[in-house]
């Protein structure tokens, strides 16, 4: 999936200024539902928040990801595993799945981020 694929890859650009962090956020439907380890984010001002809280403390971040499967009831879902460097130079590692849906313009419509580790959005 070309759109899920990019959103990864504009995600680990979206810290570096507001042109990338726009770039990002027009892959999303503006009715997005964002869901991070259980607690919901409607609206891609609810998202825009959280990633300007999220790039905050990040300097940098990376993902790699398996191929996005599409499931029994419509929606995708891929493995990944990030490192990244905290902006007070700490750097970590995590892994878990997204679960996706697309609305009929080819855009984000839910994405469901699943850690491994479940204190990791604890912060945001």
């Amino acid at each position: 999936m070309e759109v899920l694929d990019m959103y990864f890859r504009r995600y680990d650009e979206a810290g570096k200024g507001q042109e990338q962090m726009d770039d990002l956020l027009a892959l999303f439907s503006d009715d997005v539902m964002i869901v991070l380890n259980g607690a919901e984010k409607p609206g891609i001002q609810a998202f825009t928040q959280f990633l300007n809280t999220f790039f905050h403390v990040h300097e940098d971040i990376k993902h790699m990801w398996d191929g996005w499967e599409k499931r029994e009831d419509g929606k995708y879902e891929t493995n990944w595993a990030v490192c990244g460097k905290l902006s007070d130079g700490r750097v970590y590692t995590a892994e878990g799945i997204d679960i996706a849906e697309l609305d009929d313009k080819g855009k984000i419509v839910y994405l469901e981020n699943v850690p491994k580790i479940p204190e990791l959005f604890q912060r945001y």
